[in-house]
């Protein structure tokens, strides 16, 4: 049985929720939206994210892979299962503190074989803590 496509919030909370790495972590995914190729995530803090006990701060892998899961995801929605990824980069703007964090991704391009997905992550505050590129193969697998 497939996934009717394009997924919804839903849809894509299901898949999120049956990879253990990604329930594990408790992505939630909060809007979809398939024409535009755009989703957004939200992480809440905890303390085995913490980079050192009782800092409140987020460990940077942490937030690399929430950024690479938000990316994937942004094909996901159109195409209804993983895509690998072939490199992800990550730029840390300012520390991440007892806060939730939003994961905002947008497909720049997404061509036959590979696409290019930019993901800004943002705090409570709304302000930006760390951007990423992700560069993805567009054949579900």
């Amino acid at each position: 049985m497939t996934d009717a496509l394009p997924l919804n919030v839903t849809g894509l909370q299901a898949k999120i929720d049956a990879s253990p790495f990604n329930a594990g972590m408790g992505i939630i995914v909060t809007h979809a939206d398939a024409e535009a190729e755009e989703v957004v995530m939200r992480l809440e803090m905890r303390p085995e994210f913490e980079r050192a006990h009782g800092t409140g701060q987020y460990h940077g892998g942490v937030i690399s892979a929430f950024i690479d899961t938000v990316g994937d995801y942004a094909l996901v929605v159109n195409r209804g299962g993983g895509v690998p990824t072939i490199n992800y980069r990550t730029d840390f703007l300012r520390p991440a503190s007892n806060t939730a964090l939003t994961g905002r991704a947008k497909v720049r391009r997404a061509g036959r074989t590979v696409a290019v997905v930019d993901i800004d992550v943002y705090d409570e505050q709304g302000r930006l803590v760390a951007v990423g590129r992700g560069t993805y193969g567009t054949q579900v697998g």
